[in-house]
């Protein structure tokens, strides 16, 4: 059969392939278009895992709000560069839909689920990295839902490099949420409260002050009291409440919140790459290796 541009065309705009890949898949399999879809999707699949060992520590977080359900998700990619891509800006928005709809429990339960176009999630992020060429992947998400008198409180910082959901329970003021979830990317703290922060957590902190107490010479007798204020500011660090509002300084978020007529029940805060090691490339070396190898 003889193969046209125009049916060229119409595979590679299904499926993102370059002309050569499409014309080459045509061929091999007499022009039926679907069985060359298939033969592109098994090529894609083999070229991403050769991304496999790739270090994906860029990408994008984002959060989507339907009604009273809530997801905040990252997606991650290699560079900084990619977010930008209309495809993979088109892959987080389906991704973040499907997420919302599906409520996987895991991650992996995630990559395993069907989307509505008869993909598994892992083979639809293969197709995308196929097309844009870098190593992508679904990190991690939380699905939160609420009540009709609770409010959502998405905001995403610098295009999506942070994400802060926040659940205002007992008040519709989505502003406010809003607001609280500005602080909370700004500060970072781990904890809502001092009744979160774990014995463990405050005795190993309460022995550490005390030792900093006491090797500058404190008198024992103070230095007990000394270490109670140390707590109150190292609880101001590390939860929310605690803390001066960003928006007004004069302000502890915790008086903020009350003003509201609720309460701050949770929040998910997510920045792009935290805890992935990044690889460091030496370019230097990288060149001296290429030199050596010729």
């Amino acid at each position: 059969m003889a193969i046209t541009a125009q049916m060229v065309k119409e595979l590679r705009e299904k499926t993102g392939a370059g002309m050569m890949d499409c014309k080459k898949a045509l061929t091999e399999v007499n022009g039926d278009m679907e069985a060359a879809v298939d033969f592109l999707r098994e090529k894609g699949l083999s070229s991403a895992a050769k991304k496999a060992d790739r270090i994906a520590a860029e990408g994008t977080t984002d959060i989507l709000v339907n009604g009273n359900e809530a997801v905040i998700f990252e997606v991650n990619a290699e560079t900084d560069f990619v977010a930008k891509n209309e495809g993979f800006q088109t892959l987080v928005k389906e991704l973040g839909e499907h997420l919302l709809a599906a409520k996987p429990a895991t991650v992996e339960e995630a990559n395993e689920s069907k989307m509505s176009n008869g993909l598994t999630v892992a083979d639809h992020i293969s197709n995308a990295v196929s097309k844009i060429g870098e190593k992508i992947t679904l990190r991690r998400f939380e699905v939160k839902t609420k009540t009709d008198n609770d409010a959502f409180g998405p905001y995403l910082h610098m295009g999506g490099r942070i994400a802060v959901l926040t659940i205002l329970e007992g008040t519709t003021d989505a502003d406010a949420a809003k607001d609280v979830a500005m602080h909370i990317a700004a500060l970072n703290p781990k904890y809502i409260s001092r009744d979160e922060v774990s014995e463990e957590e405050v005795e190993r902190e309460r022995k550490i002050l005390t030792e900093q107490a006491l090797n500058e010479g404190k008198p024992e007798n103070i230095v007990a009291k000394m270490v109670e204020g140390r707590l109150g500011k190292y609880f101001e660090e590390i939860c929310v409440l605690d803390q001066a509002f960003v928006k007004n300084s004069d302000q502890k978020v915790r008086d903020f919140v009350k003003s509201t007529g609720g309460s701050l029940k949770e929040f998910v805060r997510f920045a792009v790459g935290e805890g992935i090691e990044k690889r460091e490339d030496n370019f230097a070396e990288e060149v001296m290796s290429q030199v050596k190898g010729n």
